[in-house]
C-alpha cells in the first residue's frame, strides 16, 4: 500500500511516517504489520474521545440511515447542526451565542477574519509571531515565517505581528486595527501559555479602540485544558472564537462563534458574506453533538488535569528540560532537535506515536485522547524514558 500511497496521494513532506493503518480503537492504532501503536497524538488533537468512540460511531450510523448532504449551509434547518449549535452556544459565556459551521479549522480562521473586517470596517489584522492558524491563504498570511510564505505570495495584506506575552507591544493595537488574532495557547511555538493576564490585557486594549479579539481554540478546545475551551482558564472572553480539531470526534469540521449581532452581519450587505457547501454536514454535525455531549456529561475535563499531573510526574529525565502546556496539550522539551527526532522515531518503532511541533524543534508533542487511561499514560511514558536512557547512554 505504501507504494501506491506515495505514487497517487499528494504528500506534505518528502518523508511521511507511512504507517499502514488498518484499524483504530480507543488509544491504539493498528497497522498492517500486525503491530499496535499507543497514540499520544490523537490525530494532532483531533480525536478527543479516542478512536471510534461508541457514542460517536452510534451517532454517525444513526444519521447515515436518515440523510446525508441535502443543501448548502444555512438554507435548510437540519437537526444535527441545530442541536450541536444550540448545545455549544448554551455551554459558552455571553456573548458567544451564534455558531457558523464550516469544514476545518483553517476555514474557521478565514471566516473569523472576514467577520472582523466586515464588523469594524477596518483592514489591519495583528497576529502573533510564531503563530500557526492553518495553511489556506488567509491563515498563512498570519504566519511570520518567510520560508513558508514566500512561495505563495502575494498573501492577504495589512497583517502585522506582535510578540505573544509581550505587554510592550499592546500599544500597537490602535483605531486602525480590525482584530487581534491569537492562539489561546501557542501551539507550534511550543505550547506557550499566556502569562500575567496577557489575554485580558489584549482584550482591554481591543475594547478601548473598537478592535475585536479573535481567539484560536482549534487545539486547546473541547476539554483539552481541563475547561471546555482554553480561554476559560485566563479570565477573558473573545469576540470571535475559531474551533475545529477535537470538535468532531475524528471527522473533519470547524466553526467560528460570535455574538448574534456580529454573526448576523454575514447574512446581508453582501448576502452570503461567507458560504460553504458542506459546512454543517449532518453526518459530521451528529458526530460533533455526540462528542460535545460526552465531554459535558462525563468527568473527562476534570480527569484531564489529573492525567496532566501524572504525565509531569513521569516525564522527569536529564534530557527533558521542561514540560510545557496545560491539561493534555503538552510538549516535552528536550536538549536538542536531534534528540527530539530520535525520541519520536525510536518511540514509533517501539509502538508509541509521538509527533513534532512546527516551530519549536526541541519539542515532542504529547496530545493524547482525553479518554486515555492512567495505565496507558504510564505505558507510554515508560517507553519515552527508556528511549531517552538509551540516547543518554550513547552520548
Amino acid at each position: 500500500m505504501n507504494k501506491d500511497f506515495l505514487k497517487y496521494q499528494a504528500q506534505t513532506t518528502p518523508h511521511p511516517l507511512g504507517l499502514e493503518v488498518i484499524d483504530a480503537k480507543g488509544s491504539y492504532i493498528y497497522t498492517s504489520d500486525g503491530q499496535k501503536h499507543l497514540d499520544f497524538v490523537a490525530g494532532v488533537s483531533a480525536t478527543s474521545l479516542g478512536h471510534c468512540h461508541p457514542a460517536v460511531i452510534t451517532a454517525i450510523k444513526k444519521q447515515a440511515d436518515k440523510y446525508l448532504h441535502v443543501m448548502v449551509y444555512g438554507e435548510y434547518a437540519q437537526a444535527p447542526a441545530v442541536d450541536f449549535s444550540k448545545l455549544l452556544a448554551k455551554s459558552l459565556p455571553d456573548p458567544l451565542n451564534k455558531v457558523y459551521l464550516v469544514n476545518s479549522g483553517t476555514e474557521a480562521i478565514e471566516g473569523a477574519l472576514k467577520l472582523a473586517r466586515r464588523a469594524t470596517g477596518r483592514t489591519e489584522i495583528l497576529a502573533a509571531k510564531n503563530a500557526y492558524h492553518g495553511n489556506t491563504m488567509g491563515s498563512l498570511s498570519l504566519m511570520n515565517f518567510e520560508e513558508r510564505q514566500k512561495p505563495f505570495r502575494p498573501l492577504i495584506g495589512d497583517v502585522d505581528f506582535i510578540e505573544f506575552n509581550n505587554d510592550d507591544n499592546l500599544n500597537r493595537i490602535t483605531k486602525k486595527t480590525a482584530a487581534v488574532i491569537l492562539e489561546t495557547i501557542q501551539g507550534g511555538a511550543g505550547f506557550i501559555e499566556p502569562q500575567n493576564d496577557y489575554l485580558k490585557k489584549v482584550k482591554d486594549h481591543c475594547e478601548a479602540v473598537g478592535a475585536l479579539l479573535i481567539l484560536d481554540e482549534i487545539q486547546p478546545g473541547f476539554g483539552r485544558t481541563g475547561k471546555l475551551f482554553g480561554f476559560e482558564n485566563y479570565d477573558v472572553v473573545p469576540d470571535i472564537m475559531a474551533i475545529g480539531k477535537g470538535m468532531g470526534g475524528g471527522l473533519p469540521v470547524g466553526a467560528f462563534v460570535a455574538s448574534e449581532k456580529l454573526m448576523d452581519l454575514l447574512a446581508d450587505h453582501p448576502k452570503m458574506g461567507h458560504i460553504t457547501t458542506f459546512g454543517g454536514n449532518p453526518l459530521v454535525a451528529a458526530a460533533c453533538h455526540a462528542t460535545l455531549k460526552t465531554i459535558l456529561e462525563t468527568e473527562l475535563m476534570a480527569e484531564t488535569l489529573e492525567k496532566e499531573k501524572r504525565f509531569r510526574e513521569l516525564l522527569i529525565h536529564p534530557l527533558i528540560t521542561a514540560v510545557r502546556g496545560k491539561g493534555l496539550m503538552l510538549a516535552a522539551i528536550v536538549e536538542s532537535e536531534d534528540i527530539a527526532n530520535q525520541v519520536i522515531i525510536n518511540c514509533k518503532e517501539k509502538g508509541l506515536i509521538l509527533f513534532w511541533l512546527l516551530f519549536e524543534k526541541t519539542a515532542i508533542r504529547i496530545t493524547p485522547p482525553l479518554t486515555i487511561s492512567i495505565e496507558e499514560i504510564e505505558e507510554g511514558c515508560g517507553i519515552i524514558i527508556d528511549v531517552l536512557n538509551k540516547i543518554k547512554n550513547k552520548a
